[in-house]
């Protein structure tokens, strides 16, 4: 079976990228959550986008954000979304085909979703002015781009070096992730809102796992090929060359 990724230095790099995208931006969850103090920031209760929100303290979205270090969350989200696209355009060939073509398609598109929602708050100011349809679309995007990616890079683990564990644990948080995201947008939408937070990270939250899981993987699995004795094939190869 041919492999969608590339060998070498590219392929390491891109896979590193793709790990640290998602670590970045949850140590800037981290840091940025701790920081909202007036009143506690709670994952389960609050949005995620609120960490986000620079400037004085609003409600907006029904929910009060005041988060001092807002413009960190969204220095993390941009990194992210960079670190996610560069980091595929590096590891995966697109000369291998579909497969190939359809993953850095879809990192593109959740890449530039995370990016947006960095770069345009969910604030009362872009709710007025329209701005909040790109920070929407952003959100919409990565959610849907981004657990469907870890679908079809479980579904082509083998090509990507992965075993078979990793393979099946991304095709089920692509699954977990698809579940959950009617489920938060009919909180949102119904006016309940209740533990928004919650039902906004189990979309969320698979894709970046994923996303771990996709560098890691391809990271050990370049690893254990460089380390591996040339067999018999592989010496007449370098012979002849």
């Amino acid at each position: 079976m041919s492999t969608v990724v590339r060998s070498g230095v590219a392929a390491r790099g891109g896979a590193l990228f793709v790990m640290l995208g998602p670590l970045v931006s949850w140590l800037c969850e981290l840091v940025t959550a701790a920081a909202w103090q007036d009143p506690p920031y709670s994952p389960l209760y609050n949005w995620v986008s609120h960490l986000g929100v620079t400037g004085p303290r609003q409600t907006a979205f029904g929910q009060v954000a005041n988060s001092p270090l807002g413009a960190v969350m969204d220095a993390g989200w941009v990194s992210y979304g960079a670190l996610l696209i560069v980091g595929s355009f590096l590891l995966f060939d697109l000369r291998k085909g579909a497969s190939a073509i359809s993953i850095v398609i879809l990192a593109v598109l959740a890449g530039v979703g995370v990016s947006l929602v960095g770069v345009f708050q969910g604030s009362n100011a872009n709710a007025a002015n329209g701005l909040i349809a790109f920070h929407t679309l952003g959100a919409q995007g990565v959610m849907l781009a981004g657990n469907i990616m870890a679908i079809v890079v479980g579904a082509s683990g083998a090509r990507l070096g992965l075993g078979r564990g990793r393979s099946v644990a991304l095709t089920a948080l692509g699954a977990a992730g698809l579940v959950a995201f009617p489920v938060f947008m009919a909180d949102v939408f119904t006016g309940w809102m209740w533990d928004v937070g919650m039902f906004e990270r189990a979309v969320i939250y698979p894709i970046m796992i994923g996303h771990v899981l996709v560098g890691s993987g391809v990271i050990g699995a370049q690893r254990r090929q460089a380390d591996r004795p040339p067999t018999p094939l592989d010496r007449v190869d370098r012979v002849t060359s």
